[in-house]
């Protein structure tokens, strides 16, 4: 069904939904964009991030949980290493494997990252009004819940 064949009542449901997700894709670019330096990709940062938030794992389940393939991940694990930002240990239990771990350093990065993200983000919600900062502190909880698992 073409979108001009949609009933009158879902076309708002849709105009919602388009304008929705382009805002959230325009704010996640313009968060990511924000960074103390430029010398990791985006995907090494991502990589990184996912080390801190989920903690030490194997580079078969880091790079399922980033979608990359293994050959990928293990560029970026290398080149995360060559800086000082991750670590690898023997498995304990498989001697074929490794463990990934972020270091002190890759920590200091990613909390450095967030930093300027939430000063970003700080500057430009103390433009908002006090009415539009509570309709965002709503939105972000209505937006909390539709992005929970199933």
């Amino acid at each position: 069904m073409s979108e001009s064949a949609e009933p009158a009542g879902n076309s708002g449901e849709r105009t919602l939904a388009s304008r929705l997700r382009l805002a959230v894709v325009r704010l996640n670019r313009r968060l990511r964009a924000q960074r103390t330096s430029q010398d990791l990709s985006l995907t090494q940062v991502s990589a990184l991030s996912t080390l801190h938030k989920c903690g030490a794992m194997t580079p078969g389940k880091l790079a399922a949980k980033e979608g990359v393939q293994p050959p990928s991940m293990t560029r970026v694990i290398a080149a995360l290493e060559d800086v000082g930002y991750v670590e690898r240990n023997p498995h304990p239990t498989d001697g074929r494997q490794a463990i990934v771990s972020i270091t002190q350093a890759g920590l200091d990065y990613v909390h450095a990252t967030i930093s300027a993200r939430e000063a970003w983000l700080d500057k430009r919600l103390a433009e908002l009004g006090a009415e539009e900062r509570a309709i965002l502190c709503r939105a972000a909880d209505i937006i909390d819940r539709m992005a929970e698992n199933d």
